[in-house]
């Protein structure tokens, strides 16, 4: 079943409008939410929405609140987010953090007390179009193991890195696990297995099984004890810098809210793109793996499926998309 991107935003300001969100609000939320599916990241589109209605509901997200910059020093501002809708601050903070960056070369917007900002990649491609490399990351409730531990201690951090070229940005958007929770909720509503392990099952022995990870909360960290490591470094990051809370706060809550986020850019107007072009040709002259397989660079791919689903209509789950429009 495909569902045109008007339509899919247009019941999602619906739902909006219908929790007392500003017309600012909901258009700029039901967008990013029908653009993510657009992309291909369902997880963090419709996939998504149900939970955020019921994190208003709940009073984890604020829709009257407006975030507010509490501090300055230099290139780097401040913000309170005040529970306001997580994506609606985190593209505020961004814009922000361009505008430093065309003034000054460079700026960074960290930010506390704020919520899930669905896809992070939303923010770095908003930084390249603007002619700005964007690299955002937040902190999230404990949920992968550090490296050698077995109980949740760590936030699958996600980390963005954009730089913007002419013929389609490079939009590194990756979590700190092999698979993100996201992903891995894609592949249990399909019935699927992941193509390789992803975590460990209720016996402590890797499998390919999503549901089992899920359940376990035993995500592989990318690169193993790397990955783990980055996860902490980047809670430290965040927290510091947003004076906000830290993944062991936030998880005391025993709900994800009030999260520790950072924006930076720099500046990207004198950036010479033939290095970009000379570095992703180059790459993909690689002999590969398998016959019929495709070397992409980071954002390719979202933006291949952007271009098909904008042809062809957005696939989506027919039980979850029955339950937005009861909503």
């Amino acid at each position: 079943m495909r569902i045109s991107f008007e339509e899919l935003k247009a019941q999602f300001k619906r739902v909006l409008l219908k929790l007392e969100f500003t017309e600012e609000k909901a258009s700029l939320c039901a967008r990013i939410f029908a653009e993510n599916s657009r992309d291909g990241v369902y997880s963090h589109g419709l996939n998504r929405f149900p939970v955020f209605v019921q994190m208003v509901k709940d009073g984890l997200v604020n829709a009257n609140a407006e975030p507010e910059r509490v501090a300055q020093h230099g290139v780097t501002e401040q913000w309170d987010g005040h529970l306001a809708p997580g994506m609606y601050t985190a593209t505020k903070a961004m814009q922000r953090a361009i505008e430093l960056a065309k003034e000054n070369g460079m700026g960074c917007v960290a930010v506390r007390n704020t919520n899930h900002w669905m896809r992070a990649g939303t923010y770095g491609w908003q930084a390249a179009d603007a002619g700005c490399i964007g690299i955002c990351t937040t902190n999230t409730i404990a949920n992968m193991p550090p490296w050698g531990g077995t109980e949740a201690r760590l936030g699958n951090n996600p980390m963005v890195i954009a730089v913007p070229r002419e013929k389609g940005h490079i939009v590194l958007d990756m979590a700190m696990s092999q698979y993100s929770y996201g992903k891995l909720q894609e592949y249990e509503l399909k019935g699927k297995q992941l193509p390789m392990d992803g975590g460990y099952d209720v016996k402590g022995e890797l499998t390919k099984d999503p549901a089992q990870i899920r359940e376990t909360e035993r995500p592989l960290p990318i690169g193993f004890w790397k990955g783990s490591g980055l996860a902490l470094v980047i809670d430290v990051l965040v927290a510091s810098l947003s004076n906000g809370r830290s993944t062991s706060e936030i998880t005391a809550e025993e709900n994800e809210s009030g999260v520790s986020q950072l924006f930076l850019c720099i500046n990207a107007s004198h950036l010479d793109q033939s290095i970009s072009e000379r570095i992703i040709e180059y790459t993909k002259t690689s002999a590969l793996m398998h016959e019929g397989d495709e070397i992409r660079y980071p954002g390719e791919s979202s933006l291949a499926t952007r271009r098909q689903n904008e042809q062809e209509g957005i696939p989506v789950n027919e039980q979850i998309w029955q339950q937005v429009q009861a909503l």
